[in-house]
């Protein structure tokens, strides 16, 4: 059975921890897109980590961590997370490769800093891991996959190729320093010598496991609204963060994922630039942002300062429906604890007509929040484990927003801690 755990909304919603508490039951825990280009944060009983690349089940001793073919690997970073992990007593983790899975090359992380840098104040918000310039090159057929690198001279010849149209770019447009073929290939000689015990064919032993009935998690990064088709584009991501998707990036047939975990915060957050209907500023920013996620809200990869602003239903409403939701994971609900009152948005107002669907971004920059307020409840709901045993306001408020969105709300995370969960029937 294939289960799915993907964000509702512009990512940063828990997804680590809603991963982590699932992978107790599972025996595989795949991530199917992506790059090191954020991150998620665990908390558990060896410590606190960001992990980038690795899955987030790689904590438990019984399962196998599996990098699928449609992530966006970066072989040093992946490297060093594996040594940092272990480094804090961490059993060293089953980890798979996919053979098919291509490399962020070094030149992707300088191209991404330099367009950057051109572009200026019409810049993206990137966070410069190079992921736009490597799924760029992988869909113009210029990408390296990993098997590659056990061809050395096929290697070679694709790299001086390769290296003739960049360094062309590089000259004329960015004015940089060039590309020399030779070094990165010494470069990638001792990325294989570091990913060779990992790799396999991924695909063939997802297909295996499935037949032998284990239990597979897929693993997502960011959430629908950084999608290249259906978020704000062009403020996106550039591989698809939909659940369907993880059947194409993991090589797994799309009519065995058979539960997808919707996970949507109780607040909203956001990094990056793009329209944000229901964001909020200053000192109201400032005190959600200081009490927000553990330890504040700031971005796992980049350190950056989220920005913060309240539920908005259009959007995970959206967002839970291009997911496929069967459940939706509530989380940090217990950072709301301190509000007198709670704005909720519960629909857009754009040229003066509201609607509750989330429109195209043209329009969504015009968008207005239309919000209603909630009370709020006043205590701390950490240690909580029965939901019942919430206070009537804070129930209210998660039914109140189930409703609206249209999805069963299964999940209540209130704390960090891998046991701060409430299960919920439907």
């Amino acid at each position: 059975m294939v289960k799915a755990v993907v964000g509702a909304n512009w990512g940063d919603e828990g997804k680590g921890k809603i991963t982590d508490m699932m992978s107790e039951h599972a025996d595989i825990i795949v991530r199917f897109q992506g790059g090191a280009n954020a991150g998620h944060t665990i908390v558990n009983n060896y410590g606190k980590f960001a992990l980038h690349t690795l899955p987030s089940g790689v904590f438990y001793s019984h399962t196998t961590s599996v990098i699928g073919n449609g992530v966006a690997l970066n072989i040093p970073i992946l490297s060093e997370e594996i040594h940092s992990i272990v480094e804090k007593g961490v059993p060293m983790p089953k980890i798979l490769v996919s053979d098919r899975a291509q490399m962020v090359m070094p030149y992707h992380i300088l191209f991404d800093q330099y367009e950057e840098e051109r572009l200026g104040g019409r810049s993206f918000g990137s966070t410069k891991s190079g992921i736009a310039p490597f799924y760029s090159d992988k869909y113009a057929k210029i990408g390296f996959q990993v098997n590659e690198l056990f061809d050395e001279n096929a290697l070679k010849e694709k790299l001086v190729r390769v290296c003739e149209t960049k360094n062309i770019l590089l000259e004329h447009l960015y004015h940089k320093p060039l590309l020399n073929p030779d070094e990165l290939f010494d470069e990638l000689m001792k990325w294989k010598e570091m990913i060779a015990p990992f790799v396999c064919d991924v695909s063939n032993f997802l297909w295996n496991a499935l037949k032998e009935g284990k239990e597979i998690l897929l693993e997502g990064q960011l959430g629908t609204l950084k999608d290249p088709d259906h978020g704000i584009y062009p403020m996106v991501t550039s591989s698809s963060t939909l659940a369907g998707y993880g059947a194409v990036g993991a090589g797994l047939p799309p009519y065995e994922i058979k539960q997808v975990v919707t996970v949507s915060k109780a607040y909203s957050s956001a990094v990056g630039a793009g329209a944000f209907v229901s964001e909020i500023f200053g000192d109201e920013a400032d005190e959600l942002r200081r009490r927000g996620g553990d330890g504040g809200e700031f971005g796992a990869t980049t350190g950056r300062p989220r920005r913060m602003g309240w539920y908005d239903c259009v959007a995970s409403k959206y967002g839970c429906r291009l997911q496929g939701t069967t459940d939706v994971a509530f989380t940090v609900l217990d950072v709301l604890g301190y509000l007198d009152e709670i704005p909720v948005c519960v629909g857009y107002e754009i040229d003066g007509e509201v609607t509750t669907e989330f429109p195209v971004t043209g329009l969504l920059e015009k968008a207005k929040p239309v919000l209603e307020i909630l009370p709020g409840w006043k205590q701390d709901i950490r240690g909580i484990k029965k939901y019942e045993d919430l206070p009537e306001n804070c129930r209210n408020y998660v039914e109140f927003i189930e409703k609206q969105i249209g999805f069963p709300i299964t999940m209540v995370s209130n704390g960090p801690g891998r046991d701060d969960i409430i299960f919920r029937e439907k």
